[in-house]
């Protein structure tokens, strides 16, 4: 699994004209993405890692100020652009093995007591976000 994870003071995700997610206060904007060898085993380390990252200002994370996480499936962060000029997703896993292993990224963080807002699995999405800082990270489990 890989996450793509920024600090941000405000994030929303809209599919057509409807707000499916959104956060309006410092939090996490968490891209996901799912390797084709991801195995649920894979999902408490990362809801651990995403909730308990301590970078929010002055390195508190998620599980001690209670921010909010707004997570967005994103199958391109799996996608390879070492040959030629089209990516190959062969690596990004098939949206049937992809959207579980999402929404169990999801429980996992709200069984964690996470305050967590979401995208559409498989939708085409708006997503817009004020970076904080800029502070962007590379999370992998």
């Amino acid at each position: 699994m890989r996450a793509v994870v920024a600090r941000v003071t405000e994030a929303s995700v809209t599919v057509g004209d409807e707000v499916t997610g959104a956060i309006d206060e410092p939090g996490l904007l968490v891209l996901l993405g799912i390797h084709v060898d991801d195995e649920v085993s894979k999902v408490a380390m990362m809801a651990r890692k995403l909730h308990e990252a301590r970078i929010l200002r002055d390195e508190e994370s998620c599980a001690t100020t209670g921010a909010p996480l707004l997570v967005v499936s994103q199958f391109t962060l799996y996608g390879d652009t070492r040959k030629g000029r089209r990516p190959s997703w062969t690596q990004a896993a098939r949206p049937e093995v992809a959207e579980p292993l999402v929404t169990a990224v999801v429980d996992a963080l709200r069984e964690r007591g996470a305050r967590v807002e979401t995208g559409r699995f498989g939708a085409m999405m708006a997503v817009r976000s004020a970076n904080d800082g800029p502070f962007t990270l590379l999370i992998e489990v």
